[in-house]
């Protein structure tokens, strides 16, 4: 449970979008070559000074741990010749001497030229590390706990003792702590001002790819699948030599067939519609006529034969639906052309009640409900093409499920965000099997059928019922949905409520 807060903190910060990155990467790879540049630089000057300190020792020699070896006392500047230089050593020179492992005497010059302090404190442990100097006659660093760090140099006496000559450490450390302050301070402004201005350049050298994201952006948000639709400027040409360019460059082709595609398509839809509704003015004509004339024959007196008297009423059954569904066409035509509906104040409640009735005649064998509201649900609409949506549902609902279903009808007022937003929510639910899942994809597009074989007899419309509903609800502003499954199905249509009733 811990692991879950730090594992969302990393994945917070590290950046995500392109130029971050790019930013994020050029700092990252400045810091990493900075450190690699302070750590080279402080380690070399940290050898070069070390050496010069080895240098110095070896300049020094043996002379001053050599005068410790007349009994721990220093000589006077009037002494002899061999140790006339032994009180000049620079401040803080270290000199022991060692018979064996035991240091027999130590000393630290002074501050006081010429002067040194017989009695350095060292600890067990420094006695220690002192007789772990090898005699080599080369520098070995170090620590000394009473002391500090010093450059320690070994050889051996002329008595079998070892003269150990010391110089500290301390103005080596000093200088390499200034040079890693420095260090320091130069590199992290640089790299504050080098991530400063390389999110700039980063900013201005992707500029061209966030007006493609932004042309991208407004692309997404047109309605393509409806009707012409003017695509956005294109994104500015910059230089195809570079892969921003040929983005860029790539996306304005891009765009360029998307709306030839879209300007075919949308010709090929006015021809379609042009067609439809041109086919289903000039049918209602001759569908009429056929539809009269047999209607006249069967009317005509004298012996008819059966079989006569069969087709005509069979003629006359076949035009009236053809002629219905001309009518449907030729509505879903002008529907599609935004032909504007009726606008006037339509009492819903009424309008189902008179549906359910006419239900209840033509479907005596399915049990009819209503839920209704107490007061009366008003829109503002097309009353004819509402009564329309309505005798279309309880008809899908009344063909497509077995004798014996309950068949309910609900109407209220469903509020939603803002004032005055109202929703009238129609709902036709039934307990029959359901529409199949494969076919509710599509349950709205015209010509769809639950079994696609079946195309005459009770329930073999033309398919065009449902996709009435649904262009009716949308011209009114509103929309329907389906939620089936085995023994519940429910159409659902919203409509917005007239201002008067909310």
């Amino acid at each position: 449970m811990t692991t879950g807060p730090r594992h969302r903190l990393s994945r917070l910060s590290w950046p995500h979008t392109l130029r971050a990155r790019l930013t994020a990467g050029l700092v990252v790879l400045l810091a990493v070559s900075c450190a690699a540049v302070g750590v080279a630089a402080v380690v070399e000057l940290d050898g070069f000074l070390t050496g010069r300190l080895d240098q110095q020792l070896r300049g020094v020699g043996e002379r001053f741990p050599a005068s410790l070896e007349h009994d721990g006392r220093l000589p006077s500047d009037h002494d002899g010749d061999e140790y006339a230089d032994t009180r000049r050593q620079a401040t803080g020179t270290f000199g022991a001497r060692l018979l064996g492992d035991t240091v027999t005497n130590a000393a630290v010059v002074g501050s006081t030229s010429g002067t040194g302090d017989l009695s350095a404190p060292l600890s067990t442990g420094d006695r220690r590390e002192l007789a772990a100097v090898p005699a080599d006659g080369r520098g070995h660093t170090v620590d000394l706990s009473s002391l500090g760090a010093y450059r320690l140099m070994a050889v051996g006496g002329k008595d079998g003792d070892v003269l150990i000559t010391g110089l500290p450490m301390e103005p080596v450390e000093a200088t390499l702590h200034r040079l890693e302050l420095v260090a320091a301070i130069v590199f992290g402004a640089a790299l504050a001002i080098t991530g400063v201005a390389g999110a700039l350049w980063v900013r201005w050298s992707l500029r061209p790819l966030s007006r493609v994201a932004a042309t991208a952006a407004r692309v997404s948000e047109l309605p393509l699948a409806s009707g012409e639709v003017a695509l956005p400027p294109r994104a500015p040409e910059t230089d195809p030599r570079s892969e921003v360019g040929r983005v860029a460059d790539a996306f304005n082709r891009m765009l360029g067939h998307v709306e030839d595609a879209l300007t075919k398509r949308h010709a090929s839809e006015e021809r379609l519609r042009s067609f439809a509704a041109d086919a289903s003015h000039e049918l209602r004509t001759p569908v009429a006529s056929v539809r009269g004339h047999a209607e006249l024959a069967l009317l005509h007196p004298g012996d008819v034969p059966p079989k006569v008297v069969r087709a005509l009423e069979r003629i006359a059954a076949e035009s009236a639906r053809m002629g219905e569904m001309v009518d449907d066409l030729l509505l879903l035509a002008r529907l599609d052309a935004g032909r504007p509906l009726e606008r006037r104040p339509v009492d819903l409640t009424r309008l189902v009640l008179d549906a359910v009735t006419d239900a209840q005649a033509a479907g005596p064998g399915h049990r009819w409900t209503l839920e209704l509201s107490e007061e009366p649900v008003r829109v503002t609409g097309d009353g004819h093409r509402l009564q329309q949506v309505l005798a279309n549902l309880l008809a899908n609902a009344r063909l497509h499920t077995p004798a014996g279903t309950t068949v309910t009808v609900s109407l209220e007022y469903e509020e939603s965000e803002g004032p005055d937003k109202a929703t009238a929510a129609l709902k036709v639910h039934d307990d029959g099997p359901g529409v199949p899942p494969e076919v509710q994809p599509g349950v709205f597009e015209r010509f769809t059928r639950a079994d696609r074989r079946r195309t005459e007899g009770p329930g073999g419309g033309a398919g065009l019922g449902l996709s009435i509903v649904a262009a009716v609800a949308e011209a009114h502003g509103g929309g329907v949905t389906l939620d089936s499954s085995p023994g519940s199905t429910t159409f659902t249509v919203r409509l917005p409520a007239s201002s008067e009733s909310s």
